[in-house]
């Protein structure tokens, strides 16, 4: 099974290498067929320490790093030095 990959924004450094990344989905409701926004918050583990508040990050799910944290933080291939 594949793993799941997330993108969002990030709100705020939590530690030295933990973020927290508040994701946003769009879904239609059912009854009213309407747009409903829902944001949800994930603790992520970011290892090079080097993202700051209000960048956008791609999270990809990991097995449990602590009590909070199951993301990493996925860096493009133009990042990687």
């Amino acid at each position: 099974m594949p793993k799941k990959i997330l993108k969002g924004v990030v709100t705020s450094i939590a530690g030295k290498q933990t973020i927290v990344v508040k994701v946003r989905k769009h879904k239609m409701d059912p009854k009213y067929k309407k747009q409903v926004i829902s944001d949800r918050k994930y603790m992520a583990h970011d290892p090079r320490e080097n993202i700051k508040v209000n960048d956008t990050v791609s999270i990809e799910e990991s097995v449990p790093i602590s009590k909070m944290k199951r993301w990493i933080v996925l860096y493009d291939q133009s990042e990687i030095k």
